[in-house]
Order: structure tokens, then C-alpha cells, then sequence
């Protein structure tokens, strides 16, 4: 309760959170988690559909299909920044996010270290040439994206998320938030994520200029820019923030990234599948 200006009578304080009723954005972000999301499974479906095609064959597909996934998961843990927030979301939303796109980093970080490995096989002699399997990149993902487990796992069992009430920051104003625990184990968390994308950024940014049938690490190169330019200006921005606002910088900030990796990524490759079939043959890849 908050008392009146004559001491004489109390009222509710008014409690804050971002709230389905009240705050109208929130289902523009809704709106915008859930095209995201359709066109992730549309992307999802092409590729399944033209799975044996040289051009999927090419892209590594069983990363890709892993990358398509942890995108989607990423998209629909949005949901649990939204509304009231309750012990079981707290738990979940930093975590979940934070495992299910250190998976999409890892397979993208697979992806150019694939794209290295590949040139240098290309050399003749090239002792690189035994490492040209799917084992390689599919250990990348796995030894990546365990790390990130651990940091969560260290996290939920030292000092996981609980829901706080902060009475302090405003007065006569209650904020319903999620106390992130221990700040160390958050920010070791996005500190991972970030580490793993600027590797990926810095390999394909070295092997840009390979010849065309290797111009993956071009798009990799621009996804992790974005991954990294978005992150880093949310860092600064979250931290000026509080209440509902600093929930919705952090929903506008995995949406963009999440939607930055899927679009420079796999709209390429999309476009060739549907709109020009005529270059999706190994002679074309070839020849380029």
C-alpha cells in the first residue's frame, strides 16, 4: 500500500510488469515471434522437401537443419518474457534462450570452420582432406553448445532466477520482475554467446574472398556483424532500463538477431531452391 499526501488513507501501489492488457506492444512483438516463426518452419519445409539437392547437400545440411531448429526454439522462448512473470518462467526464459541460440551460434561457427576445412582440403597433398567429414562439424556443435549447458546447469544450482518485487526503484510503484540470481553466471552466459560469434565472425570474415562455391562465409560474415552490432547495443541499453522496458529491449534484441542469422543465412539459399531450381546442380557449383 502507498499513503495519500495527508498521511490519512493508503491505496494499492501500482504494480508493473509487461502485462497483456495494458501494454499494447507486446503483441507486436507476439505478432512479429510468430511470422518469425512461420517462415522459420516454411525454410524448415524447403529444405526438408529438397533435402538430396546439391545446393542443401552443399550447405551441410544436417547443421543447417540443427541451426533451422534452434532458431525456431529461440523465436517461441520470447513467450516467456511475456506477461506476469512467475517462478517457472523466470527459470526458463535466460536459460532456454541462452542454450537454445548458443546451439544456433555453434552451428554457424561449425559452418565457417566447414567452409576452412574445405578450401584447405581443396590443396593437393593437404593433410586437411581427412577432417572433410560431417563428424567434424557435428563435434563443433556438440562440444560448443555443451559448455553453454554447463554454464546454465552451474547457474540453475548456485544461484538460479527467482521473481522479485522491487519496491525501491520508483516509489509508490511495485515492479514485478525476474531477479536474474547470480549476475556473474547471466552475463557469463551472453558473454559465451558473444564469444562464440565473434570466432565465427573473425574465420569467415579471413575467408571471404574464397571463390564463389565457398561464398558461404560471406553470410555468415554479415549475420554474426548484425549478431554482434545488436548485442552490443543492448548491453548499454539494458542496463539504463527498468521494469517492463528492460524485458521488451531484451525481446527486441533476440528477435533481431534471431531473424538477422536466419535471413542472411538461408534467404540465399531459398531464393535458389524456389525462384532459380536451374542453379540448384553440382555442374553449376562446380563451374563456379
Amino acid at each position: 500500500m502507498w499513503p495519500d499526501e495527508k498521511k490519512v488513507t493508503c491505496f494499492p501501489k501500482i504494480v508493473e510488469f509487461l502485462s497483456y492488457e495494458k501494454d499494447n506492444f507486446i503483441y507486436i512483438f507476439i505478432v512479429l515471434t510468430l511470422a518469425f516463426s512461420a517462415v522459420t518452419l516454411f525454410l524448415l519445409k524447403t529444405f526438408i522437401s529438397y533435402w538430396d539437392t546439391p545446393i542443401v547437400k552443399a550447405n551441410n545440411r544436417t547443421v543447417s537443419f540443427i541451426l533451422l531448429v534452434s532458431i525456431l526454439l529461440s523465436f517461441l522462448c520470447v513467450f516467456f518474457f511475456l506477461g506476469r512473470p512467475v517462478d517457472i518462467t523466470c527459470l526458463l526464459r535466460q536459460v532456454s534462450f541462452g542454450i537454445f541460440f548458443t546451439i544456433g551460434v555453434s552451428s554457424v561457427l561449425a559452418k565457417t570452420i566447414t567452409v576452412c576445412i574445405a578450401f584447405k582440403a581443396t590443396k593437393p597433398g593437404s593433410s586437411w582432406k581427412k577432417f572433410v567429414s560431417f563428424k567434424v562439424s557435428n563435434s563443433v556443435v556438440l562440444a560448443c553448445s555443451s559448455v553453454q549447458v554447463l554454464i546454465c546447469v552451474i547457474w540453475l544450482l548456485v544461484s538460479p532466477p527467482y521473481v522479485e518485487y522491487n519496491h525501491h526503484t520508483y516509489p509508490g510503484k511495485i515492479i514485478i520482475q525476474c531477479n536474474e540470481g547470480s549476475d556473474i553466471c547471466f552475463y557469463s552466459m551472453l558473454g559465451y554467446m558473444g564469444l562464440l560469434a565473434a570466432v565465427s565472425f573473425v574465420l569467415a570474415f579471413m575467408v571471404r574472398t574464397l571463390p564463389d562455391s565457398f561464398n558461404e562465409a560471406k553470410y555468415i560474415t554479415f549475420s554474426m556483424l548484425l549478431f554482434c552490432s545488436v548485442w552490443i547495443a543492448m548491453i548499454p541499453a539494458y542496463l539504463s532500463t527498468r521494469g517492463k522496458y528492460m524485458v521488451a529491449v531484451e525481446v527486441f534484441a533476440i528477435l533481431t538477431s534471431c531473424a538477422g542469422v536466419l535471413g542472411c543465412i538461408f534467404f540465399p539459399k531459398v531464393y535458389i531452391l524456389l525462384l532459380k531450381p536451374e542453379q540448384n546442380s553440382r555442374n553449376i557449383i562446380l563451374e563456379k
